[in-house]
């Protein structure tokens, strides 16, 4: 059985390997979950994915595998063992209906009868108080009422159980093969963290007030603690207007996305190329300016620098004082990002324009080599390739 569900979250790209399996098969066996098909559900997607991104895969494969099981006309014996069937009655049945049961020949009697009405029934049914259907008041089915059933399938109104939360799919849009969306890029950016507790006491601590009161003789005592955060520190430099028109809406997520994931960020432009100036508002970009050095003197060593750019430009820009097209540079611009390679132990460039295409300009394979070759696609996988670099 579990072979075959294997097999479908491989179909479905989920990275899922034998050893995983065999963890699943292995917490099965020591009862980890028995008997219930929601608890199985987050069983295996905690065994099985290692990363939230393939949770939409998950619930799809486990879905379309699972459907294919709610037929029971055909395979009751193998997938419904009496052992099942008499837990699920145990742990759900009261005992006056414990009591109903036994006036009826007791829970061996009622599983025979199951059976059997399955063998016999040729049908859908709904409704009335014998067939295996929904509604109505026979002892199996789904959606009806009965103290002595058995639910099968799942048509008919639920009465609050059993829900099958894989249908939901509340993680669609982490599926990695979508667009970018800001929420997608997030997802990628949470592997740039490193968490401390700084600030004011302003957080209810729980096992400290348990701790302190345990300690005062069960006097209550309140413990606060500073939140948790983000305590990374990111220095983005974002390329803005000419060829990066076209990206506007992508980097404008990037930057939303950073916005929210990180406490400690800084943010200013350049345009094609960092010169000797860098601004905050582009409306003012000519009159309100930030030095460039000052840049590197006012943030530490410890930021992570991140430029945002197609890197599409006459290499000349790059190499050449006098090369901006805006003004007149008296250094070329490598030599400014030289001295943000300098100053900053983690630098990368992050390019809109896909990886197929960086080798036809000569001014992205000059951006590569000032960055150590930490120049990557503003992808999924290249954002997180590039967090990856940054957290080491």
């Amino acid at each position: 059985m579990l072979l075959n569900l294997f097999n479908e979250m491989r179909s479905a790209k989920v990275p899922v390997s034998v050893r995983e399996l065999l963890d699943l098969i292995n917490a099965l066996k020591h009862n980890v979950v028995f008997a219930d098909m929601d608890e199985f559900y987050y069983l295996a997607r905690a065994i099985l994915v290692k990363d939230e991104r393939h949770f939409d895969k998950f619930d799809r494969a486990f879905g379309a595998y699972f459907k294919g099981l709610e037929n029971l006309n055909e395979h009751i014996e193998a997938l419904i063992p009496d052992e099942w069937l008499r837990k699920e009655f145990e742990r759900t049945l009261t005992d006056e209906e414990r009591a109903k049961i036994e006036s009826l020949g007791g829970l061996d009697k009622l599983i025979e009868e199951f059976k059997k009405r399955l063998e016999e029934q040729k049908e859908r049914h709904a409704g009335g108080n014998k067939w295996v259907g929904t509604g109505g008041t026979s002892p199996f089915g789904s959606g009806g009422f009965n103290p002595e059933g058995i639910r099968v399938g799942d048509a008919g109104k639920r009465q609050g159980k059993a829900v099958k939360v894989w249908d939901q799919r509340e993680y669609k849009n982490l599926d990695d093969q979508v667009e970018l969306g800001t929420r997608n890029i997030k997802v990628a950016l949470r592997r740039l963290r490193k968490f401390a507790r700084e600030g004011a006491a302003d957080e209810f601590d729980l096992n400290g007030t348990i701790d302190h009161t345990a300690k005062d003789g069960g006097l209550l005592n309140i413990q606060m603690r500073p939140e948790r955060r983000n305590t990374v520190k990111l220095l983005l430099l974002l390329d803005i207007g000419g060829s990066m028109d076209a990206h506007v809406k992508v980097c404008e997520e990037l930057f939303s996305a950073c916005k929210t994931e990180f406490k400690h960020l800084e943010y200013f432009y350049f345009h094609n190329f960092i010169y000797e100036s860098v601004w905050k508002n582009n409306l003012r970009r000519t009159s309100e300016r930030t030095s460039t050095f000052d840049l590197l003197h006012k943030y530490g060593s410890d930021y992570k620098v991140v430029f945002v750019g197609d890197a599409a430009m006459a290499p000349y820009e790059i190499t050449q004082a006098g090369g901006s097209v805006e003004h007149w540079n008296e250094e070329a611009g490598y030599v400014w990002m030289r001295r943000f390679m300098d100053k900053f132990k983690k630098v990368i460039w992050i390019n809109p324009y896909p990886k197929h295409t960086w080798d036809y300009t000569a001014s992205t394979q000059l951006v590569r080599e000032l960055t150590h070759e930490q120049m990557y696609p503003l992808t999924l996988q290249g954002l997180e390739e590039g967090m990856r670099f940054l957290a080491k």
